[in-house]
């Protein structure tokens, strides 16, 4: 018992004691532990404190740095602030300077407009007194003295004006004129037509006068009937075997030739028949107009043309003028403006285009009213032909054109009117037109005598030598060209020559 007891007591000790050893060890090892923590906390507060040191040192060195560049930029805007101070003193400076020197020059200025207007009252009333003395001198006032002399001067003027003119019109013609003959005499002996003989058809033979008779009618009913389904007018006068037809419409005319040539041939004459015949002759008539457009513009060699314009061109086979054909004209108009065309430079085809058509309102002048050059320029505007065509069509009649078309198609219709025979006309015109030229003429001061030669294509005119100078006669012969082209309507060119001679004569003694 006791040996147990002893040996829990062994054991009770051995544990305290244990125990207590653990405890002191644990007490050496939390020591150990703090100090090491101490120590690593007292390290770490070391390193900081160096570390703040380092960061004060450099905040330091930058914020010297800083104060020293701004220190420096603050030197270096006072000194320019110096600079522009000083350039502006010395402005400042300058303008003063330049103020009191116009201050200077102002009054001088001012000193000498002060004399000027003094000299100039001088010269004012030393004019005024040259004036007076002037017009007791001349007996001329001052108004009178300044229109004789601007008369004077206008005098001069036109003279120095007429003797440029002559000259430049006598260096121009010298040269233009071999350069025209060329041309145009390339273009007539390329083309040379025949000349035009025909003439509109207005009487029809009958082959006796009974048939004179049946063309009449009972009551007149047959005539009424043709007159009233061609829309003509039929004269029956006392010309034996042959009737006569009137209407201004060519193709009207026609077809009423046809129908009473065609009774004439039937025999059956009568309101129903004439009827028929004159519907059949309209028809062929319709045919003829369209082969003729055709045949002229296959025989012209032009392109492009619309139906409409053939149509109205083969109209033009039954229209003259001055006992032209005129559709033939219009075929040799447009040659010949081909040609010219090409020698000058121009586009021939357009050329001959606008000179085959340039009478192409004259197929419409009876239905339309209006000069036939409007009317076949509308027609051709209307159908979309370029616009030089149409412009030339226009103005192939003027006084003034504008395009160079113009100028070569009314050059070739005047060619293709002045061949000799190319036109008939009345003795009535021709004398009217021989008289109206020679009256022009004589409208003009220091015109004595006037003659219209060459059948109205030369007027010689007699001017008074004593009125009329060399230099008055050339702007005399060029103001009645003017004067003929602004009112008279004629085919071709009309020379106007100015004639002035001077005559001296003395008569001898009576020595007997």
């Amino acid at each position: 018992m006791s040996m147990i007891l002893t040996v829990i007591i062994s054991i009770l000790v051995s544990g305290l004691i244990f125990g207590l050893l653990g405890y002191f060890i644990r007490i050496f090892t939390v020591s150990g532990e703090l100090r090491r923590t101490k120590d690593a906390v007292e390290g770490q507060i070391r390193r900081a404190e160096s570390r703040s040191r380092e960061i004060l040192v450099e905040a330091k060195e930058n914020a010297l740095q800083i104060k020293s560049s701004a220190q420096g930029e603050i030197n270096n805007s006072r000194r320019d602030l110096q600079r522009l101070e000083t350039q502006l003193e010395t402005r400042e400076e300058n303008l003063r300077k330049q103020n009191a020197e116009i201050k200077r020059k102002t009054e001088n200025v001012e000193k000498k407009d002060n004399s000027l207007n003094l000299e100039r009252e001088k010269i004012q009333k030393i004019e005024s007194e040259q004036q007076i003395e002037l017009e007791k001198i001349s007996n001329y006032s001052a108004d009178q003295a300044r229109e004789v002399l601007i008369d004077n001067t206008n005098k001069n003027i036109e003279f120095e004006l007429a003797k440029l003119y002559k000259e430049a019109e006598s260096e121009m013609l010298a040269s233009a004129d071999n350069k025209a003959k060329e041309i145009l005499a390339a273009s007539m002996q390329r083309y040379a037509s025949e000349v035009v003989g025909e003439s509109s058809v207005s009487s029809i033979e009958l082959p006796n006068e009974e048939m004179k008779g049946r063309i009449i009618g009972r009551e007149g009913r047959n005539i009424r009937a043709l007159e009233n389904f061609t829309g003509v007018d039929l004269i029956v006068d006392e010309e034996p075997k042959s009737i006569s037809v009137s209407c201004f419409d060519p193709i009207r005319k026609q077809t009423a030739v046809l129908a009473i040539n065609s009774l004439i041939k039937d025999g059956r004459i009568h309101p129903a028949r004439i009827e028929e015949l004159v519907e059949k002759s309209k028809n062929e008539v319709n045919r003829e107009v369209r082969n003729a457009g055709q045949k002229a513009i296959f025989e012209a060699n032009i392109k492009g043309l619309n139906n409409e314009i053939v149509e109205l061109m083969g109209r033009l086979k039954y229209r003259y003028s001055y006992g032209e054909n005129v559709l033939q004209h219009s075929i040799e108009v447009g040659r010949f403006a081909g040609m010219l065309g090409a020698q000058i430079g121009l586009d021939p085809e357009i050329c001959k285009t606008a000179g085959f058509l340039h009478d192409l309102g004259k197929a419409l002048t009876h239905e339309i009213e209006g000069p036939h050059a409007e009317i076949g320029a509308d027609i051709a505007e209307r159908n979309n032909l370029p616009p030089k065509i149409v412009t030339a069509i226009r103005e192939h009649h003027d006084r003034e054109m504008s395009s160079a078309e113009s100028y070569v198609v009314a050059a070739a219709d005047a060619i293709s009117a002045a061949r000799p025979g190319a036109r008939n006309d009345s003795l009535e015109r021709y004398i009217e037109r021989l008289t109206a030229l020679e009256e022009i003429a004589l409208s003009f001061d220091g015109v004595e005598k006037c003659f219209a030669i060459q059948a109205g294509r030369e007027i010689r005119v007699m001017v008074n030598p004593e009125a009329i100078d060399d230099i008055k006669a050339s702007s005399l012969a060029r103001d009645i060209s003017s004067e003929v082209k602004e009112k008279l309507n004629f085919p071709g060119q009309i020379k106007i020559i100015v004639i002035r001679e001077t005559r001296a004569v003395e008569t001898t003694g009576d020595y007997s």
